[in-house]
């Protein structure tokens, strides 16, 4: 008896996996997503300076999809 409802939602999770994805935002609401007030960060000026020193400081410059070297001399 358990096995059978265990295959039955088993089976309908599969058959629901198989369906299209929608999006569930229309287009119109998509630019409340955005909205800058919804950053992570309450200063994305000054995180994106502190990101830049860090890179160059570690050497990691370039692993975002940024070009330039390790020494900060861009």
């Amino acid at each position: 008896m358990v096995f059978r409802y265990f295959s039955s939602a088993l089976l309908i999770v599969a058959v629901s996996a198989c369906t299209s994805i929608d999006p569930w935002v229309t287009a119109f609401e998509r630019d409340n997503l955005a909205d800058p007030i919804m950053t992570f960060s309450r200063a994305p000026a000054d995180t994106a300076y502190m990101h830049h020193v860090h890179q160059a400081r570690e050497g990691a410059r370039g692993a975002e999809g940024g070009g330039g070297g390790g020494c900060g001399c861009n």
